[in-house]
């Protein structure tokens, strides 16, 4: 699926390394931050996923002969300019929080340091990357945390915003907790289990529903999951669906896997085939359902007594259709020449836009006797937490709330990725990223984790990051902020 993604950037980023490599900025070294400052859905918390792909990306950037002759054409660009992309070779240092970490609004989630004009380069793919895939990511625990334990699927490759979108949406769906996927080159690439049966075309295709389980059945003795509601699930599929149980699998000494509802008022309908099968001596016969489902519509199924056994999910997963934009921005932190690093900031009247300056380090503190996170907080990167004495945390905008911490362990947030542009790390599989993501939510509070108006997970700044942060405001006469 990798394709030559170089020029999949905007001018913008390619005109001001232009103008950078035209001036005495040539040899800046900047930092940027990647960071998001809302979580969607009004969640408590998201899911970190994307980086594999995003090393991909700079273990492949090169612009080719092509490439240059059209950059050529714009006549935007000075010859030496286009040498140097020409011969480009990336040279960044890259920092980034691991896939399924739970992340929190403001924190920096990916860090590049580098030429300015690399750094300036690689925007647009940093937040393309991570914020899909972070949402979808996001958007599957939701889902799986509101099937308490179900299985559930990803089945969304149909409806989703293009093959990119299916297949990197699907691996961020397993990601999140969704234990397989209907995308069979997603479940190749990913090593994932793929699912899927039949579609309501196949039982039309037959004179009759009988004919197309029957069929079905023979073809699939040992993985034999029947579409049952094509006509009319109680009076139709599920009678035929035991017929062909009792005349098919038994005598093959074979158990049906399952049977699937994808229309109706499911809750109902499930309560009643669940009595139907164990009646006709199925109680081991598992029940599917699907039909534009999202969290909320799971967790409801469930409080009202649905008898069902796993969860397909599409559109309403691999679109993130009840928010679907992730938001993260790549925002620059500091500058460093000759040196010399300067803390850069960028104001606004509106205060959830106004960015954190400096170099930085992101660190989680867990509580040693619960394991479960106290807070995670932001500190300079010359700065380290040391959890073997007591330490305070403040909030950063209500200053006078302030906590001192004890018997806990501070845990850096970040890892290092890309040291000069060489590849330091090796991405786990996607099995090992949900197990990791599976563990990393577990050790948050329950509070946190609630879909309507969850407790706030606080972000905090260190002492000496927030006077940093002030001082910077001051310069720029903003003040009480």
């Amino acid at each position: 699926m990798r394709k030559d993604l170089t020029m999949l950037m905007d001018l913008y980023e390619l005109t001001m390394a232009n103008g950078i490599f035209n001036s005495d900025m040539r040899d800046t070294v900047t930092y940027f931050d990647m960071f998001f400052r809302r979580v969607p859905d009004e969640g408590g918390f998201a899911i970190m996923a994307g980086l594999e792909q995003l090393i991909d990306y700079f273990n492949n950037l090169h612009f080719s002969d092509d490439d240059i002759k059209y950059l050529e054409s714009l006549n935007l660009f000075t010859a030496d300019f286009l040498e140097y992309l020409r011969n480009f070779k990336f040279e960044c240092d890259v920092w980034a929080v691991p896939e399924g970490t739970p992340i929190f609004p403001m924190e920096p989630i990916v860090t590049v340091k580098g030429p300015a004009m690399q750094a300036f380069m690689v925007e647009t793919m940093v937040l393309l990357t991570i914020n899909h895939q972070s949402l979808i990511a996001t958007k599957a625990n939701r889902i799986v945390t509101a099937a308490q334990g179900r299985v559930v699927m990803e089945f969304g490759a149909r409806r989703a915003h293009g093959y990119d979108a299916a297949h990197y949406g699907a691996r961020a769906a397993i990601i999140g907790g969704c234990t397989g996927t209907s995308c069979v080159k997603s479940a190749q690439e990913f090593a994932v289990p793929a699912s899927g049966t039949m579609a309501h075309s196949w039982v039309q295709l037959y004179p009759d529903e009988y004919t197309a389980f029957k069929t079905y059945a023979e073809q699939y003795p040992d993985s034999c999951t029947l579409l049952v509601d094509t006509y009319n699930v109680l009076k139709s599929g599920i009678p035929n669906a035991i017929k062909v149980f009792d005349e098919v699998l038994k005598p093959l000494g074979k158990r049906p896997v399952g049977i699937r509802i994808d229309s109706g008022d499911i809750t109902y309908l499930t309560r009643k085939v669940r009595k139907m099968l164990d009646e006709a001596g199925y109680s081991d016969c598992k029940i599917v359902v699907s039909n534009s489902l999202d969290e909320y519509l799971i967790r409801d199924m469930i409080m009202q007594g649905a008898k069902t056994d796993s969860f397909g999910v599409g559109e309403r997963l691999i679109t993130a259709s009840s928010e679907a934009v992730f938001g993260g921005v790549y925002k620059l932190a500091a500058v460093e020449k000759d040196g010399v690093i300067t803390p850069k900031i960028k104001i606004s009247e509106n205060i959830a836009k106004i960015t954190i300056p400096g170099v930085k380090i992101p660190w989680r503190l867990f509580d040693n006797e619960t394991g479960k996170a106290i807070a995670d907080v932001i500190t300079l990167n010359y700065e380290k937490i040391d959890d073997s004495k007591p330490y305070e945390i403040f909030d950063p905008v209500h200053t006078w709330k302030r906590k001192t911490v004890e018997n806990f362990t501070a845990q850096k947030l970040q890892i290092k990725l890309f040291e000069n542009g060489k590849q330091i790390y090796t991405s786990p599989s996607v099995k090992e990223i949900s197990k990791y993501r599976k563990a990393q939510v577990e050790n948050l509070w329950d509070e946190v984790k609630r879909f309507e108006k969850p407790h706030t997970y606080y972000v905090d700044l260190s002492e000496d990051l927030w006077n940093q942060r002030y001082e910077l405001l001051n310069k720029h006469n903003i003040k009480g902020v």
